[in-house]
């Protein structure tokens, strides 16, 4: 049991999910390395959402209801940590549902997208094609999904993935806690914040757009602005420690 007065009460209980869908087969034991390394840029970043990447969260949520055919693309981390909150964004965007792994096996697919279900997400099925043009299983996709999609969320992801979607002109936000990664470069958005707080921030603001029925246009921005500001703060919080 994990004291809920412990300081480190949220990060130890994300630990303890992913360990257990680890042993479980969801998530892939590289997926765990990985997690560590996003959670230090976490503590760099203040553990919190900055301003600057709420307004990133409100501009992916007017992405994704704007778009024509959003896709949500989930690798086993994604799963492990945000199942619930995948099912509400796609309930309030109609954003299809892909699962898409770098360690990829038929087995894998199929525990992650049961776990998926039994959050209440429509997961795609059906068709595989080699569409990216990669050499790994994440050049795979489902026909229905990422090869018709405009917008893609891809929430920890892979840079080569990240550059070759972008490259074939789809809008790719993701989310990454580290703004210097090749991810966070190459996509149209980045949201510089942890997945579970962002992605209720993107729901929030989706419903607050759909209720108003105030959708508009997207406005040109500088994705430059996002990744700069987030570097600032973390240079800021590491010089304040050492004054």
């Amino acid at each position: 049991m994990i004291p809920k007065d412990h300081p480190r009460y949220k990060s130890l209980i994300i630990r303890e999910r992913l360990s257990k869908c680890a042993m479980s087969g969801i998530v892939s034991l590289e997926g765990l390395t990985a997690h560590g390394r996003g959670e230090a840029f976490d503590y760099l970043i203040g553990e919190k959402t900055t301003e600057s990447a709420l307004i990133a969260e409100k501009i992916a949520a007017n992405l994704l209801i704007l778009a024509n055919k959003p896709v949500i693309s989930v690798n086993g981390n994604t799963c492990a940590l945000a199942a619930e909150a995948i099912a509400e964004l796609q309930k309030i965007t109609g954003a299809y549902v892909e699962v898409n792994l770098f360690h990829r096996t038929e087995e894998r697919v199929l525990k992650i997208s049961n776990f998926l279900e039994g959050k209440g997400v429509s997961v795609l099925k059906g068709n595989v094609v080699k569409y990216l043009p990669l050499s790994h299983d994440r050049a795979l996709c489902f026909t229905e999904g990422i090869p018709k999609a405009d917008v893609v969320l891809v929430p920890l992801e892979d840079g080569d993935r990240c550059q070759a979607l972008v490259e074939m002109g789809k809008t790719v936000i993701t989310i990454d806690l580290n703004p210097l990664s090749r991810t966070a470069r190459c996509a149209r958005l980045t949201i510089v914040d942890e997945l579970t707080r962002a992605l209720p921030n993107i729901i929030r603001y989706a419903k607050e757009i759909k209720e108003r029925n105030n959708t508009t246009e997207i406005e040109e921005f500088d994705n430059f602005y996002f990744l700069q500001n987030a570097i600032d703060n973390m240079i800021t919080r590491l010089n304040c420690a050492l004054d």
